[in-house]
């Protein structure tokens, strides 16, 4: 955690409490450290540019997870735009 906390210019209770939000979650070694992800780290970077900005936590976390979703809905629409213009060629 202290890793990456310290990649991300951040405290290693700002991270805690990204898990704590369940934003992200960490994936523990056998000795119980967090291990973080390299999408776990942007959503932290994402957070933490948030927070700078002046957004809440709670809220910077929902702001993320609705990016996350939106970004997800239009890949989705994306390929099945694709699947109906080859189907009807």
């Amino acid at each position: 955690m202290g890793r990456a906390a310290e990649m991300l210019g951040v405290t290693p209770a700002f991270l805690r409490s990204l898990d704590a939000a369940k934003l992200i979650v960490p994936q523990r070694s056998s000795g119980g450290h967090r291990r973080y992800s390299r999408y776990q780290l942007r959503l932290a970077q994402r957070a933490r540019d948030l927070v700078d900005e002046g957004t809440a936590l709670e809220a910077a976390c929902r702001i993320i997870i609705l990016e996350d979703q939106l970004a997800e809905a239009q890949r989705i629409n994306e390929q099945l735009r694709e699947q109906r213009s080859s189907g009807s060629s």
